[in-house]
C-alpha cells in the first residue's frame, strides 16, 4: 500500500516537473520586452535558449522519478490551453482598458505587437479546447474531480477564445477557427463513414449539399472580402509580386531572409513599365513579409524544398490522424489556414508551438524518444544562448541611443552606432537610423555604405531618398536622380521622391525646367493615401519654386 502511494506520488511529481518544462518553453508568447524596440523578437529568442535548458532537466528529471509512459500529446495541449486562457484573458483586459495593447493604433493585441498573430494564436488554440471538450463529454470513465477541472478549464478557454476572437479582426484567423474546429468536430462523430454511405446511397443529395456548401463560403468570402477591401487588394498585389519574384529563381530560391530585397526589386520593375491598375498603386506598400507562409518559402528556399517541407508537415499529420489525435491535427490545420494570409513563422512563438505540436502528433511515449529531445532542446538552447544574450544587450544599447537619434545629436549617436554595428548589422532599422545619422553630419560616402547594406534586407524607398539626396549633397546628379527615379518605381503612390526629384530639377547647377514642371505638377495634384501637415508643406514650397527655361 505504501510503496504505491510513493509510486503515485513520483508519478504524479513527473507529470508536474514534465508540465513545467513544456510550459517553459511554449511560454515564450508570454514573454514581453517593452525596453526592446517593438517588433525586435531578441527577447524571446533569449527566454527559449533558457528555457530549452530548463525543459531538457525537467523532462530528464520525470524519466527518472516516472514510472509510466509520459505523453507529450498531452502535456503540449494542455500547456497550449492554459497559455491560450492566460491570453484570451491579456486580450479581455485590453478591450476593457485595464492593460496597455502592445501598438498604439490598436485596442487589442494581446502579447503580440499587433492583432493579426495574437488573433492566430488564439485560431490555433480553440480546436484544442473544443476537442478536449468533446473528448470529455463522450467520456466514459468516472467523472472524478480531475474530470471536472478539465471539462471546466476546457469549456472556459473556449468560450474566453470565442469572446475575445472577433474583436481582432482577423478575417484569416476567423477562417482557421471555423475550418479547424469544423474538421475537429466531423473527425470526432466520425463524418467519414457516414459521408461514404451517403455517397454510395444518396450522392445526388450529397451533390447538392455540396453546391449548396460551396455557395455559401463564396459568399461568406465576398463579405470577409467586402469588410476591409483595400486591405483584401493589398494582399492580393503582393502575391502577384511574390510569384512574379518566385518566377526569377523557382528552384534555388533567393536565400534565407532575402524576400523583402527580392521583393523591392520585383516590384519596382513593375511599377517602371507604366502598365499597371489605378488602384494597385494605391495598395502597394514595402512589406518586410509576404503574408504567406508557402509563397515566402518559395522565394527564399525555391519550390522543390518548399514542397518536401509541406509533404512533410502532411505527413505528420497523417500519423497524427492514424493515432487519432484530432486536437493537435486540429490546431496544426489551423495554423496551415492561417499561414496562406499572414507571417506567423516569421515570429519565435509560432515557429517554437509549430514545432512542438508537428512533434506531438508523431512521437509517441518511448523514454528514448523523450531522452532524443532532451538533448536536442539542451543542445539548441546551449548553442544559441552566448550569442543571443549579446544581441539582446545590444538591441537593449540601441534603444538607449535611439534616444540620441530622435533628438538630433547625431554626432554623439554615431559613436553608439559604430560600436553596435558588429552585432546589429543584419537589421534593417539599425543600419537605416546609422546612415540616416551620418547624412545628418553630411557625411554622403559613409552614410551611403551603410545605406547600401540596409537595402539588401528591406524594400523601403526611403533609403533610396536617403541615398538619392547623399548623391546631391556631393554634386552627382545623375546618381541622385537615379535614386529617386527608383524610388517613384517602387512606391509611385508616395509623394515625398516626387518632390526631390523637382527639387533636384530645380538646382542651379543640374536645372532641368521641362522635368521640374512635371514634378510640380504630380506633387500638387497626386492624391495621397493619407493628407498631413508635411504634404501640405511640400506643396507649398514646390508652388513657390521657379525654374526660368
Amino acid at each position: 500500500m505504501i510503496r504505491t502511494v510513493i509510486h503515485s506520488t513520483w508519478n504524479i511529481l513527473a507529470k508536474i516537473l514534465l508540465f513545467a518544462g513544456i510550459g517553459a518553453l511554449l511560454s515564450l508568447v508570454l514573454v514581453v520586452h517593452p525596453e526592446l524596440p517593438a517588433d525586435e523578437t531578441i527577447g524571446q529568442w533569449v527566454w527559449f535558449d533558457k528555457a530549452a535548458i530548463i525543459a531538457s532537466v525537467c523532462t530528464l528529471l520525470s524519466i527518472l522519478l516516472g514510472k509510466r509512459a509520459l505523453e507529450l500529446t498531452t502535456t503540449v495541449m494542455w500547456a497550449l490551453i492554459v497559455l491560450g486562457g492566460i491570453e484570451a484573458i491579456w486580450g479581455l483586459r485590453q478591450l476593457y482598458g485595464f492593460t496597455a495593447s502592445g501598438h498604439s493604433r490598436y485596442a487589442l493585441t494581446g502579447s503580440f505587437f499587433n492583432p493579426g498573430p495574437y488573433s492566430g494564436y488564439l485560431a490555433m488554440i480553440l480546436p484544442l479546447c473544443f476537442y478536449q471538450y468533446l473528448s470529455l463529454q463522450s467520456s466514459r470513465l468516472l467523472k472524478t474531480w480531475v474530470w471536472w477541472v478539465k471539462n471546466i478549464v476546457a469549456g472556459s478557454v473556449m468560450l474566453l477564445i470565442l469572446c475575445v476572437l472577433p474583436a481582432g479582426m482577423s478575417r484569416s484567423a476567423w477562417l482557421a477557427a471555423g475550418i479547424s474546429c469544423l474538421w475537429v468536430y466531423a473527425c470526432h462523430v466520425g463524418w467519414g463513414v457516414w459521408l461514404r454511405e451517403v455517397w454510395i446511397h444518396h450522392w445526388k443529395r450529397l451533390f447538392t449539399a455540396i453546391a449548396v456548401g460551396v455557395g455559401i463560403m463564396v459568399l461568406a468570402g465576398y463579405l470577409l472580402f467586402s469588410l476591409k477591401p483595400d486591405s483584401a487588394r493589398g494582399r492580393l498585389f503582393m502575391w502577384k509580386i511574390t510569384c512574379r519574384v518566385i518566377m526569377e529563381k523557382p528552384l534555388a530560391g533567393h536565400g534565407t531572409n532575402n524576400f523583402a530585397v527580392a521583393y523591392g526589386h520585383a516590384q519596382e520593375d513593375y511599377f517602371a513599365t507604366g502598365n499597371y491598375e489605378s488602384w494597385e498603386e494605391r495598395v502597394a506598400g514595402s512589406p518586410e513579409y509576404a503574408f504567406n507562409e508557402y509563397l515566402q518559402a518559395a522565394v527564399e528556399w525555391g519550390v522543390p524544398l518548399t514542397l518536401c517541407g509541406l509533404a512533410a508537415i502532411v505527413m505528420c499529420l497523417y500519423i497524427g490522424i492514424k493515432k487519432r489525435r484530432y486536437g493537435i491535427c486540429g490546431a496544426i490545420l489551423s495554423l496551415m489556414i492561417f499561414y496562406f494570409s499572414s507571417y506567423p513563422l516569421q515570429l519565435p512563438v509560432f515557429i517554437v508551438t509549430f514545432i512542438a505540436l508537428l512533434l506531438a502528433c508523431v512521437c509517441g511515449n518511448s523514454r528514448w524518444e523523450w531522452i532524443g529531445l532532451a538533448i536536442l532542446a539542451v543542445a539548441v538552447g546551449g548553442f544559441r544562448l552566448k550569442n543571443d544574450l549579446r544581441i539582446e544587450q545590444a538591441c537593449r544599447e540601441w534603444m538607449n541611443v535611439r534616444v540620441l537619434y530622435n533628438a538630433g545629436a547625431y554626432e554623439s549617436g554615431e559613436r553608439e552606432y559604430v560600436s553596435l554595428y558588429p552585432l546589429l548589422k543584419e537589421r534593417a532599422a539599425f543600419l537605416f537610423e546609422y546612415g540616416h545619422g551620418l547624412h545628418k553630419l553630411r557625411r554622403a560616402e559613409a552614410s551611403n555604405r551603410i545605406m547600401r547594406e540596409a537595402l539588401k534586407l528591406s524594400c523601403d524607398p526611403m533609403i533610396l531618398n536617403i541615398m538619392g539626396k547623399n548623391y546631391q549633397q556631393k554634386g552627382d546628379y545623375l546618381a541622385a536622380e537615379e535614386c529617386f527615379i527608383r524610388s517613384t518605381h517602387r512606391l509611385p503612390g508616395r509623394i515625398y521622391p516626387y518632390y526631390l526629384l523637382a527639387k533636384l530639377y530645380a538646382e542651379p547647377a543640374f536645372r532641368q525646367p521641362d522635368k521640374f514642371e512635371t514634378m510640380k505638377r504630380i506633387v500638387l495634384t497626386k492624391e495621397p493615401k493619407v493628407q498631413s501637415t508635411a504634404i501640405r508643406q511640400m506643396r507649398e514650397e514646390v508652388n513657390k519654386m521657379i525654374v526660368k527655361r
